[in-house]
């Protein structure tokens, strides 16, 4: 079973409500770690707090919302161990995986329907990274420090 962690800001918190009860339905093990309301929220908090526990590598990914999507992507990746790719179709959701070894789906709450963001989903669950020619370009993506 995969074990999927999930946050949002307030304005991805209706989908993201949504694509929670789909991957229940769909057996997966999710935490949650908020927001759970629409009340305002500041997005970098709930991102910061996903890619920590991805990293320390109790989670085999992540899902994030936000509104446009871009800003708790942005603050996602300012980790070290974290390739989260906004994903606004199934295409990008296919090459984020294929390609880039992603491991946090990032979706824009305001522009996504319902049976769009369990495409993307599903999508982003289920496509391996294809590892190769991808794979000397992942290890370059971490800063290293001399």
């Amino acid at each position: 079973m995969e074990r999927i962690i999930v946050a949002s800001d307030h304005a991805g918190f209706r989908l993201k409500e949504k694509i929670v009860k789909w991957l229940k339905a769909n057996k997966y093990e999710v935490k949650d770690i908020g927001c759970y309301s629409e009340e305002s929220v500041d997005y970098p908090d709930y991102a910061h707090a996903l890619a920590a526990e991805l990293e320390a590598g109790d989670y085999n990914c992540g899902i994030t919302f936000c509104g446009s999507g871009n800003g708790i992507n942005m603050a996602a990746n300012k980790h070290q161990g974290i390739r989260s790719a906004l994903c606004w179709n199934e295409e990008i959701s296919r090459l984020a995986r294929s390609h880039n070894d992603a491991n946090i789906c990032a979706l824009p709450g305001r522009f996504l329907s319902e049976p769009e963001a369990i495409v993307i989903v599903k999508t982003f669950l289920n496509t391996e990274f294809e590892g190769g020619r991808h794979k000397k370009r992942i290890d370059k993506i971490p800063i290293k420090i001399y």
